[in-house]
């Protein structure tokens, strides 16, 4: 007897709610989108090439911002490799920093230049240009290469985790340089999705908000950033005229200001939090730079540091009403210190006698967030010296309502002849003192930006009246304003 066969019907049961299969999430993330092409880090740069990005990076100050312009000048060979030599100009808490950098080829990142430029060469290579890591102009054993916007993903991160670096949406971007169709590249960091806008046939990402790796709690940010402006083909540099904030306090006779020794610590006046506050040189100088290393500090625990800590440095008057503020001088809300120790580079502008510091703390709370506890601060009343000769009287003779003005120019509200008429006016009623300048003989008649954003700048209160006359001794010496004797 043959042996008989069953057939065992398969029986699918689809069960709809919320029970599903479990997905590796850690192993790996599916990107891509729906756009031709391909992008690396440096697509399309060219000599000429102007950009203009405001930066932060959690290696320089816990992530202080600062803008970094650089111009690509042109290139040459540095031992048996081709570079792009960039001028660049960073401007870093009312400090003005000038140099060069080389960068590559295959991948922009810096891979020399001036000494000076070194912290901000770090924070450039690792937040404007970390994509290279991925994407270059090459392709290498390590894969790199042009990477395709469609691609699933366009590598891994190296550190805990091991997440995917993925092309995730496609969305227009709006930033101060301009508004763009971007691919959105991303990445999850612990629990939080750090985020890269980047643009076809454009050298450099637009815009950037990441943050670093922790095991638990609100992750800092690691490097933030984005386009402020740029300009195509550039023939003459765009920072003529620009001074090196070294050099004018070497010129001035400033005194190098080294590691801040002299130290107050103290609770703050409502007993919520300790300060220790060191700062250097001792004896602070007008119109020459400070340093400050400020630690904030729990009352409880002379060694535990506080968190998240929002907060200003201020001078104030005798009745605590704020004349200057480091945050606003730098457009933003608060200064922040997530760790609990922050360091704040100031130039002093205040006059010989003794000036009103005070380290306002209003609360602790992740950047952004408003804390809802009552701010707290601590005065330190220093004395202000000048330097040995200086006259520290107001010998230029600005009138204060001619900042009115200044600040009209900068914003465009009022044009470049008018603003060099009223000048001309104030100069030659002797409303204005300017020291002997040498007239000069160009015909030229185009006012250099970097002297718009000086007028700016000191309208504001953020550089001081000889900064500003250099910028207007600097248009009668190249002819661009006239006086008559």
């Amino acid at each position: 007897m043959q042996p008989k066969f069953f057939a065992i019907p398969v029986i699918l049961i689809l069960i709809s709610g919320t029970f599903s299969l479990p997905i590796a999430h850690g192993q790996f993330q599916s990107g891509g989108v729906d756009k031709p092409g391909s992008w690396y880090v440096g697509e399309g740069l060219d000599a000429g090439d102007f950009f203009s990005y405001r930066v932060c990076h959690v290696d320089y100050k816990e992530c202080t911002p600062f803008e970094m312009d650089f111009w690509i000048k042109g290139d040459r060979k540095v031992g048996t490799e081709d570079k792009w030599i960039a001028e660049v100009v960073v401007y870093d808490g009312g400090r003005i920093i000038t140099g060069e950098l080389e960068l590559g080829k295959v991948a922009p990142e810096p891979t020399g230049g001036s000494i000076e430029l070194s912290k901000y060469r770090g924070a450039f290579k690792s937040s404007i240009v970390w994509l290279s890591a991925f994407a270059t102009a090459y392709g290498g054993e390590g894969g790199e290469g042009p990477k395709e916007f469609s691609a699933k993903s366009w590598g891994k991160i190296g550190n805990i985790g091991g997440e995917q670096v993925l092309p995730t949406a496609i969305e227009t971007v709006t930033v101060p340089g301009g508004t763009f169709e971007s691919v959105l590249v991303t990445w999850r960091t612990g629990g939080y999705t750090s985020k890269v806008w980047v643009v076809d046939e454009f050298p450099f990402p637009v815009k950037a908000a990441t943050f670093t790796h922790v095991s638990e709690g609100i992750p800092p940010p690691e490097y933030q950033f984005q386009l402020l402006e740029y300009k195509p083909d550039v023939k003459e540099s765009p920072f003529e005229g620009i001074v090196a904030s070294e050099k004018i306090f070497e010129e001035r006779g400033c005194p190098e200001v080294k590691t801040p020794k002299t130290f107050v610590k103290k609770p703050t006046k409502d007993f919520r939090y300790q300060i220790h506050a060191f700062y250097a040189p001792e004896e602070p100088i007008k119109n020459c730079p400070m340093k400050w290393l400020i630690k904030f500090i729990s009352k409880f625990d002379d060694t535990e540091f506080l968190n998240q800590v929002q907060y200003d440095l201020l001078v104030v008057d005798d009745k605590l009403t704020p004349i200057r503020s480091l945050a606003q001088e730098d457009a933003r809300q608060f200064l922040y210190s997530p760790s609990g120790q922050a360091i704040v580079d100031m130039i002093v502008k205040e006059d010989q006698g003794t000036a009103n510091y005070v380290i306002w703390v209003y609360g602790l709370a992740p950047e952004g967030v408003l804390p809802t506890t009552a701010p707290d601060y601590l005065q330190i009343t220093l004395p202000i010296k000048s330097l040995d000769g200086e006259n520290t009287s107001p010998s230029l003779n600005i009138p204060s309502w001619i900042k009115n003005n200044a600040r009209w120019w900068s914003n465009g509200e009022i044009d470049d002849t008018s603003f060099v008429q009223g000048i001309q006016f104030l100069i030659k009623e002797g409303i204005m003192v300017i020291p002997p300048t040498a007239q000069g003989t160009g015909t030229g008649n185009e006012i250099p930006q970097w002297i718009k954003n000086n007028a700016g700048w000191w309208a504001d209160g953020s550089i001081s009246d000889s900064d500003f006359v250099q910028g207007i001794q600097f248009l009668i010496k190249e002819g661009i304003m006239r006086i008559s004797s």
